[in-house]
């Protein structure tokens, strides 16, 4: 940097400042980012033009991005104080990213967007003011709505794929949706910070979230959103978007009684049992292996099973990647299996010594390697201790 360029952003923060003094902070844009280096100036610029030179911030809530995207935001933030960034460790997924982000604005209103630039900050100031006029509880923007369109998505598949995930959405919501898979809102903070406690945080879709466990439910408008091409990093999506929904059915159903996360984790177990029976049954009533091998190659295969889609379902925003995070992954998820295994049949049998009904033996079984094989796999191979 020259020294021109450095004055000259030492004037622009000076001049941002004695304007601020002035302008209370009115709303926050929390923006979650993913190896995003290239968008983040382009950005900046982009809501200065939509919002004017103050009375909101932007908080960039990094993933750890490999690519210096918080550094980046970090050097934008010297010199701009509208400009904050919360770097996580150790932690990943769209939906709790916005929502450490929204509760950590002190700003009385609050938008989630992309950083990718496929979201238009145009709209910013039309949502504020329908939220300010008492209109609506909560302004989004929609990509089939009239006026709108969906020319960014990937492909007509995606786009095909999104209407039918919409559909369902609307279902789970209750309220009527033309984009309830939309990742561009705003609401007041305030009741952001109301229902925190009861969102989920896993997933992508964190209004959807918003939307099912309000009480009351809060009234929407939506905007037209002409959806743009990403100019730069990588999606936050991936093809098992649509998996959204079994957490959404969960907890909106079931949170209240049981963790979601061990709700997805005891419904993978069950289709192991499945996948299981499945590979033992023609191995061993057609003679090709004894049932012991049988029965340990139908273990294999279901715990690998278990593992590839609690990583894809439920732990999708801890998932392990690479062929290294993926073998040790399945390595530790095994080991934690075969110690829950043995307590299972060690608890089983000692209750069926006892006079215990077989049946209820074997579920109490079940049910403490379940909790079991959760806390360790969700410790070291998807959490803390997983390096």
């Amino acid at each position: 940097m020259t020294h021109d360029q450095f004055q000259q952003q030492v004037e622009t923060a000076s001049r941002i400042a004695n304007l601020q003094a002035h302008t209370p902070l009115e709303m926050a844009v929390v923006l979650p980012t993913l190896n995003e280096k290239a968008n983040i100036a382009p950005m900046v610029q982009r809501l200065e033009e939509a919002l004017g030179p103050t009375g909101w911030e932007a908080v960039f809530v990094d993933d750890n991005s490999h690519d210096g995207t918080a550094e980046e935001a970090r050097r934008i933030g010297r010199t701009d104080p509208r400009i904050r960034v919360i770097q996580r460790i150790g932690r990943r997924g769209l939906a709790s990213a916005a929502i450490e982000g929204m509760c950590a604005t002190s700003a009385p209103y609050v938008a989630v967007m992309d950083a990718d630039h496929q979201h238009d900050p145009a709209l910013l100031n039309d949502m504020l003011a329908s939220l300010k006029s008492g209109e609506c509880d909560l302004a989004y923007a929609s990509r089939f709505a009239v006026g709108g369109n969906a020319d960014g998505l990937s492909s007509k598949g995606r786009e095909k794929g999104s209407r039918v995930a919409n559909a369902l959405a609307r279902k789970l919501t209750g309220t009527e949706l033309t984009d309830a898979m939309s990742g561009y809102f705003m609401l007041r903070t305030e009741q952001l910070r109301k229902q925190a406690e009861n969102l989920s945080g896993i997933g992508f879709k964190i209004m959807l979230d918003i939307l099912s466990t309000a009480r009351p439910q809060l009234t929407v408008k939506e905007f037209p959103l002409k959806f743009a091409e990403r100019l730069a990093g990588e999606s936050k999506l991936d093809h098992g978007v649509a998996l959204d929904f079994v957490a959404g059915i969960y907890e909106r159903y079931l949170g209240r009684y049981i963790p979601t996360r061990f709700a997805l984790f005891g419904t993978v177990g069950a289709l192991g049992v499945v996948v299981h029976m499945a590979v033992l049954w023609p191995l061993f009533m057609l003679g090709l292996v004894s049932f012991s091998l049988g029965q340990a190659i139908a273990t294999m295969v279901a715990m690998t099973f278990n593992f590839w889609l609690n990583n894809l379902l439920t732990y999708r925003d801890k998932k392990l990647d690479g062929a290294s995070g993926m073998f040790w992954g399945w390595v530790k998820f095994c080991l934690t299996c075969s110690v829950g295994a043995f307590a299972n049949v060690a608890v089983a049998t000692v209750l069926n010594d006892q006079g215990v009904l077989w049946w209820v033996a074997a579920i109490v079984g079940i049910g403490i390697a379940s909790v079991w094989n959760y806390a360790l796999s969700s410790k070291f191979v998807w959490g803390r201790f997983r390096r």
